[in-house]
């Protein structure tokens, strides 16, 4: 009664022994059939080779690698590019592969492709980065085909990391020197910007401040001592032309007009003596725009073209211009001292007019300096950004270099191959266990199935649940097991057994029920 009530382990165990030839055939003629099977399909044979990694010879503290990118990442990159259609179609040409079978090159690529398989091997030590090796294997129906196209495939592999890295480490060099050469004339141009600067305002650069102030207290300390000491040489010269008046004995007819003249221009050469010193006190306190130091320059010209108007008449100067030879001694040495005096005057003065042009020159240099010092700061920053990063490209076009050297000499991360392609013995499929273990499984299954709708489908009444199952009434009593009833038909078993039941149903209702 499978599918109308619950079974038990009792009800399983019948099962198995009414129905157990059910299983058991399948069970036997299915794992021969798989084995016989295996006869039929082509044997397949795998040729494997391991290719181990191997890193750089040179340490990467001289020699820093250029190719950063990650080993799977390359690896993944030169699968797909060995199994392009570029790299498989010349190998399946070469072997003939596939050409039993009616295909077309695309199927017999996508076969090939399908025979090739590249298995990582994952690193065993703890915290180890990268890859230490990958297995190449290829499946073909010949051995010695699959060992010669898994050997060219490792070729391919072998040859395709060497062009990748000498060519990214070549790429990576290029393209460094051609910003290298961008970077050096954007420095050239702003090292001839600060070479033009520094030529424009020398002497006002940062650092050349407290220089000129130096200077500039230097120049005020030499404008006093050469105003002094013009003051004492047009006084010496002043008393030097009154001696010479008084001894002067030429003029003695005009005295009267000769001495009110020299008097009026000795009070003016004075006075000038004094606004000269008080010139050159202001100027050594203040710059040459202050209001006062502005008045004093004006007095000093006016005092100088009054004097300069002043006509020269007086004793002394006649003597100068017109000298006589009835001269006294004293009278001659008067007028060559005087002589030596408006020489030494005038040469005097011309210092002091250069001391006050250099005095304008550093004071114009120190108001100008904070308006120069911001200037200058743009350009040496951007000189210095464009120094620091010539020099960062620099040193890294060099170690591309080296990086690029080490990769044509084979001494940077190659693929070596440890173990070669071998020659496969027996085939790699079909494999004949798998078969008949997949002949077990399935005739067992189909035992299992084929016995479940047998089951399932039996309305027999073998025990007393299987009643209850079907009429739903308790069970008033169990005949015996009798051999008159196992010789009736299956048909007029069940009548008997209807009939049974309904003699029993129909007896007084007060009759216990039996269990």
């Amino acid at each position: 009664m499978l599918g109308h009530r619950t079974l038990t382990l009792e009800d399983y165990v019948s099962i198995l022994k009414r129905r157990g030839w059910m299983i058991l055939i399948p069970v036997i003629i299915l794992p021969i059939i798989a084995f016989a099977a295996t006869f039929l399909v082509a044997p397949q044979y795998l040729s494997q080779t391991l290719v181990i990694i191997e890193g750089q010879k040179v340490p990467d503290n001289y020699v820093k690698p250029v190719i950063s990118s990650d080993l799977d990442s390359r690896l993944a990159s030169m699968k797909e590019q060995i199994l392009s259609r570029s790299s498989i179609q010349p190998i399946i040409e070469r072997y003939n592969l596939y050409s039993g079978k009616s295909m077309s090159m695309d199927d017999r690529i996508d076969l090939a492709r399908r025979s090739i398989e590249i298995k990582p091997i994952a690193s065993e030590i703890a915290h180890s980065s990268g890859l230490p090796g990958f297995f190449v294997s290829f499946k073909a129906g010949d051995a010695h085909t699959a060992q010669l196209v898994c050997g060219d495939i490792t070729s391919l592999f072998l040859g395709e990391n060497l062009r990748s890295r000498e060519a990214s480490a070549q790429g990576t060099t290029d393209f460094l020197k051609s910003q290298l050469a961008d970077a050096k004339r954007n420095l050239d141009e702003h090292d001839a910007k600060l070479a033009n600067f520094q030529r424009q305002y020398i002497g006002r650069l940062p650092g050349e401040e407290q220089p000129n102030v130096n200077m500039l207290t230097s120049l005020n300390t030499q404008l006093d001592a050469a105003t002094q000491a013009l003051s004492r040489m047009e006084q010496d010269k002043a008393y030097e032309e009154a001696m010479l008046a008084q001894q002067s004995q030429s003029f003695q007819s005009s005295s009267t007009a000769g001495l009110s003249q020299p008097g009026t221009r000795q009070t003016r050469e004075l006075e000038l003596q004094s606004l000269l010193s008080q010139e050159a006190d202001l100027t050594s306190h203040y710059t040459a725009d202050y209001p006062d130091v502005i008045a004093v320059k004006r007095k000093v010209a006016d005092l100088r073209r009054e004097i300069a108007r002043t006509p020269t008449v007086t004793g002394a100067q006649v003597s100068v211009a017109f000298p006589n030879r009835n001269d006294s001694m004293a009278v001659q040495q008067l007028r060559a001292q005087i002589h030596s005096a408006e020489i030494g005057i005038q040469a005097k003065r011309k210092d002091q007019a250069q001391i006050q042009s250099q005095i304008g020159m550093y004071q114009s240099r120190i108001q100008s300096s904070p308006l120069v010092e911001q200037e200058y700061k743009e350009l040496t920053r951007d000189y210095q950004t464009a120094q620091t990063f010539y020099d960062d490209l620099l040193t890294k076009m060099n170690q591309s270099k080296m990086a690029t050297d080490l990769e044509k000499r084979q001494q940077g991360e190659q693929f070596r191959v440890m173990d070669e392609p071998n020659l496969p013995d027996a085939p790699f499929s079909p494999k004949r266990s798998v078969f008949v273990m997949g002949g077990l499984v399935g005739g067992l299954a189909l035992g299992l199935l084929t016995v479940g709708l047998f089951e399932y489908s039996d309305t027999s009444l073998r025990n007393e649940r299987d009643v209850w199952a079907f009429t739903k009434l308790p069970t008033l009593g169990v005949i015996a097991f009798s051999d008159v009833i196992s010789d009736v038909a299956p048909q007029g078993r069940f009548a008997l057994l209807r009939r049974s039941f309904s003699r029993r149903l129909s007896k007084p209702s007060a009759t216990p029920v039996g269990g």
